[in-house]
C-alpha cells in the first residue's frame, strides 16, 4: 500500500511539473511573438524588454535572440556576450557561431572572428562561407598559401562563383604563382566581364 501511495505522489508531481513546463513555454512564446513584433517595426529596446523577464543563463534560444537584438540595436559588445553564451551552451551551432561573427568584426576582433570560421570548418569543412572570409582574413594577414587552401574549396565547390575565383586569383599572385592566378583571372573575367580587378590582376599575372 505504502508502495503504491509513492507511485500515485510521484504521478501527480510529475503531472503538476509538466503542467508548469507546458504553461512557462506558453508564456515564453507569447515574449517571443511580442518581441518579434517589435523588432519588425525596428523598436529593437522594446524587443529585448519582451523577452528579458525570463533570460536564463542555460537558455540558448534567449541568448541567441538578445545577441541579435543588441547587434541591431547597435551595442557591439553586450551582443557578443550573449553570442558567446550561446555559443558556449551548443559548441556545435554553427548559427551561433556566425551570429558571434556580426558584433565581433564591428568590434574589429579579428583573431576571435577567424576562430569562428575556424571552429564552423571544424564542424563543417565545406562550409563556403566560412572559408572564403577565413581566406579574405588569412589574405590580409598576407598568409597566402593558407588563403589559397580556403579559396580553392569555394571555388571547387563553385566553380561559376566570382568571388572565389578572383580572390583565388589575387592569393596565387601574391604567393608567386603567376599560371595559376592568370587561369582564375580569366576565369573570373567569363563570371564577370571587364571586371576591373580581375583585369589588373591578369596583367600582373601575364607579366
Amino acid at each position: 500500500m505504502e508502495v503504491l501511495k509513492k507511485i500515485v505522489w510521484l504521478f501527480i508531481l510529475s503531472c503538476c511539473v509538466l503542467v508548469a513546463s507546458a504553461q512557462s513555454n506558453e508564456v515564453l512564446q507569447k515574449a517571443f511573438h511580442n518581441s518579434y513584433a517589435d523588432e519588425a517595426n525596428k523598436n529593437y529596446a522594446a524587443a529585448i524588454s519582451d523577452v528579458m523577464p525570463y533570460y536564463s543563463d542555460d537558455n540558448y534560444e534567449i541568448n541567441i535572440r538578445l545577441g541579435w537584438l543588441h547587434y541591431l540595436n547597435k551595442n557591439y559588445t553586450t551582443s557578443q556576450s550573449y553570442y558567446a553564451k550561446a555559443v558556449a551552451l551548443k559548441p556545435s551551432s554553427i548559427e551561433a557561431k556566425f551570429g558571434y561573427i556580426k558584433p565581433l568584426s564591428f568590434l574589429q576582433s579579428w583573431d576571435k572572428v577567424l576562430q569562428q570560421y575556424l571552429d564552423i570548418i571544424h564542424i563543417d569543412p565545406q562550409n563556403t562561407q566560412a572559408n572564403y572570409w577565413a581566406g579574405v582574413i588569412y589574405y590580409n594577414h598576407k598568409q597566402y598559401a593558407t588563403a589559397i587552401k580556403c579559396f580553392r574549396i569555394v571555388a571547387t565547390l563553385y566553380p561559376y562563383d566570382y568571388d572565389g575565383n578572383q580572390m583565388l586569383g589575387w592569393a596565387y599572385l601574391m604567393d608567386g604563382q603567376k599560371p595559376a592566378a592568370k587561369s582564375f583571372f580569366e576565369k573570373a573575367l567569363i563570371i564577370k566581364p571587364g571586371d576591373e580587378s580581375c583585369t589588373d590582376g591578369l596583367n600582373k599575372a601575364s607579366r
